[in-house]
């Protein structure tokens, strides 16, 4: 028997990788309930503010861990007498692919569906933190 289009059970499945792979990230509360004594060590507006994952200049590492999580790239620079960290935010294109196939021979007809859901879609760049003496000098964000 031919079936024109996949499965309830692949949509189920690929619906499930795409929600598995967006809850591989924590969130900001996530992150403040990890190390809440830290997290509310720091004044309420503060505390506001990172949930909302908003960082500023003068914030510590630390502060900006809670806002965005841990960077997927770090860099040094010199510049002149001033050495910045700089913290680099990507994100991540997921790609999903749908596939259908189908076989004759020996009187009998077969078909295969598959679905596919990757993280090879891509990334592109969108944040920068810059650090000079351990505390927030700048933020770079990317459109």
């Amino acid at each position: 028997m031919f079936t024109r289009y996949p499965s309830a059970r692949c949509w189920t499945a690929a619906v499930l990788m795409v929600l598995f792979l967006a809850g591989c990230q924590s969130t900001p509360t996530q992150r403040a309930q990890a190390d809440s004594a830290l997290f509310t060590s720091y004044p309420p507006e503060v505390q506001e503010r990172l949930l909302a994952g908003t960082v500023e200049p003068g914030d510590d590492k630390d502060m900006v861990r809670f806002a965005l999580g841990e960077p997927d790239r770090t860099r040094t620079r010199v510049t002149g007498q001033s050495h910045e960290t700089v913290w680099i935010y990507t994100r991540s294109r997921p790609r999903v692919s749908v596939g259908l196939g189908g076989a004759r021979g020996a009187g009998r007809t077969t078909v295969g569906t598959g679905v596919g859901v990757s993280t090879g879609g891509g990334t592109s760049e969108q944040a920068r933190v810059i650090f000079r003496d351990g505390e927030v000098h700048s933020v770079e964000e990317s459109l």
